[in-house]
């Protein structure tokens, strides 16, 4: 089964449509004749496109490092505590300094991503081995607690409203051109993975293992850490977390693929593109000319994809 090819004409078959789709009427076969579609096109429509296509790749290669790192498929940036230790760096930036340019708040929100995604790693460490179980269960307390933590500081702060758009939007329709370039550097940290994407696959058969083969197992993890830290800080900042993608997409492609990391990582990003791109269009088509939130459809189908992942074998061992 060729996944590229296909994964990457159904990529740009949606991203025309998502060029055309919308509250204002674009053709783009007029598109250089007419200035105000020309002024639709470059400020809105193309930079949307773009951010969904960025978030879903990046999100989906993130999912697939965490999980290397952890050595369990059932955790993902937004089920680690990653998403809420941005959102708390966000929040701490935003009292301490409300007038601080946007790239101190981005590297607020990766430090603070950084170190709440290390928390997560020392305490599943000290869990027992078997216990695979308890790895996701740790990952959704420590979420909660952090979640807990941001949602009371922004309600006695007065910042529910930026909360709300960090950790429960997923909304791409306030992306206009100049306020989505940062999911180019999350794109950028997701890319960089692919060269070392034979020591994260090495680093998922276990420690002993890996320092056996000559692995620096401690620069591996720092590596990982910095790219699920920064992919998730940008997507935090920028539209907000979207939910399952970096849950979902890389078990599914694991299904069809196997480990090989440097040959499934590409397939990863365009299948979280797709299915990120997939989510925002049927958003916008459900109730037209209003939108629903990729994030919420996002919600729903992940939770489903989930459950059928868990209840389903799969074909080869």
């Amino acid at each position: 089964m060729r996944l590229l090819p296909a994964l990457s004409s159904a990529l740009l078959a949606l991203m025309l449509a998502s060029l055309t789709v919308g509250a204002a009427q674009v053709d783009l076969r007029a598109v250089f004749r007419d200035p105000q579609a020309m002024l639709v096109l470059l400020e809105s429509r193309l930079p949307r496109t773009l951010a969904v296509a960025l978030t879903g790749a990046a999100l989906s290669v993130a999912g697939v490092l965490i999980q290397a790192l952890v050595r369990n498929r059932f955790v993902g940036p937004d089920t680690s505590g990653t998403a809420e230790g941005a959102a708390l760096g966000l929040l701490a930036i935003t009292i301490l300094w409300p007038s601080s340019p946007l790239w101190l708040r981005m590297i607020a929100a990766s430090l603070s991503a950084m170190v709440t995604t290390a928390l997560f790693l020392a305490v599943i460490r000290r869990l027992p081995v078997r216990e695979v179980m308890l790895v996701p269960i740790a990952g959704l307390v420590l979420s909660g607690v952090l979640g807990s933590v941001v949602t009371f500081v922004g309600w006695q702060t007065d910042l529910m409203q930026y909360v709300g758009t960090w950790l429960m939007s997923g909304e791409f329709s306030g992306v206009i051109s100049g306020r989505y370039e940062l999911l180019w550097i999350a794109a950028l940290a997701a890319g960089l993975a692919w060269f070392s994407a034979d020591r994260f696959a090495i680093l998922g058969l276990g420690d002993q293992v890996a320092t056996g083969l000559g692995l620096s197992t401690a620069a591996v993890m720092r590596l990982g850490l910095a790219v699920v830290s920064m992919v998730t800080a940008m997507v935090v900042t920028t539209v907000g977390m979207i939910p399952f993608v970096g849950l979902v997409v890389p078990n599914l492609v694991a299904r069809v693929m196997g480990d090989n990391l440097r040959a499934s990582l590409p397939v990863v990003g365009l299948a979280g593109a797709v299915l990120v791109l997939a989510c925002d269009l049927l958003g916008r088509l459900v109730i037209r000319p209003y939108e629903i939130p990729a994030g919420v459809i996002l919600g729903v189908l992940g939770a489903v994809l989930f459950l059928v992942l868990l209840h389903r074998r799969p074909a080869h061992g």
